[in-house]
């Protein structure tokens, strides 16, 4: 890492997604930001000006990468190729964190704009472990795992998300990543308890969260549907649920992704400023209960 980068590990704040409409007033105005984190395939030419401003914001700034198209889930072997470009990208910018979805997004020569998702089950399981075993170890780093937002539900589902991200862990030694916005989209569509959820979630292994904003919608039947949309701000129900999972986890890195409909920095600070709100409120709390817990046990 370059000695004139700032310390890659991420702190315990709101960050955003950086975007090259903000690129300018990033430089210019050098704002109160606890990280920035980029779509790892967004940086893989080999120069031109999106590489140029990067390494001018990374100096400042604490890095998170995020990938979105290695395809953890899927059947197929992993692209070989698109690791390379996903190392390269890392090496160069050394992030605090990496990240990666589960979700699969190809099959044999096609590639999905979209990140599908896929059956709990001890085939899948096996599979999606030998795939981050392969990404760890060619990296030479941990990667985080994110939850997904969900719009069907697979009958030969063996495992509760949950649990199935646990065991995950456990067969290989990656960390979590925990998208609030994605839980309240799925338990929305599935009709479950998005506090639920959280309290299950194995929190313990939790280095980043996300937030976003999601789009309403119906299903055919008329019943309530939520789109995991980026595109709007976080909606009230989900900073509640955040304000919960804090709770649970402690103070964390906090992203606020917003990737299309992209607003004035303003408005993206603001939502970020939000999250470090809550990271010091409900944070708080957490430790103050933890104090008052082991107070109680010395008294005894």
């Amino acid at each position: 890492m370059s000695a004139q980068r700032v310390l890659a590990k991420l702190p315990a704040r709101g960050g955003v997604g950086l975007k090259a409409d903000h690129y300018h007033t990033i430089l210019k105005e050098k704002p109160d930001m606890g990280f920035f984190e980029v779509h790892a395939e967004n940086y893989m030419g080999a120069g031109g000006p999106p590489h140029g401003y990067l390494e001018a914001i990374r100096r400042d700034y604490p890095l998170s990468v995020h990938g979105v198209g290695l395809s953890i889930g899927g059947a197929d072997p992993l692209n070989k190729e698109h690791l390379a470009r996903v190392k390269d990208v890392v090496d160069r910018y050394d992030p605090g964190l990496f990240s990666e979805h589960l979700a699969w997004s190809t099959h044999d020569t096609q590639y999905f704009n979209d990140l599908l998702p896929l059956p709990y089950t001890d085939a899948t399981l096996k599979q999606v472990c030998e795939h981050i075993d392969e990404v760890q170890t060619f990296l030479g780093r941990q990667m985080l795992l994110e939850n997904p937002s969900a719009y069907v539900l697979f009958k030969e589902s063996t495992y509760e998300e949950t649990e199935f991200l646990r065991e995950v862990v456990k067969r290989t030694g990656c960390g979590l990543l925990l998208d609030v916005n994605n839980v309240f989209v799925s338990a929305t569509n599935s009709g479950s308890s998005p506090d639920a959820y959280v309290d299950r979630f194995p929190v313990e292994y939790v280095q980043e969260i996300h937030l976003g904003g999601h789009a309403p919608d119906t299903d055919e039947q008329g019943y309530p549907l939520l789109i995991d949309a980026h595109d709007r701000q976080v909606a009230d129900p989900v900073w509640a649920l955040y304000a919960r999972t804090i709770r649970r986890t402690g103070p964390q890195p906090t992203l606020i992704e917003w990737d299309a409909n992209i607003p004035s920095w303003e408005i993206l600070a603001y939502e970020a400023e939000q999250a470090d709100v809550v990271i010091q409120a409900r944070g708080q709390v957490r430790e103050d209960t933890s104090a008052d817990q082991e107070d109680h046990v010395s008294s005894v």
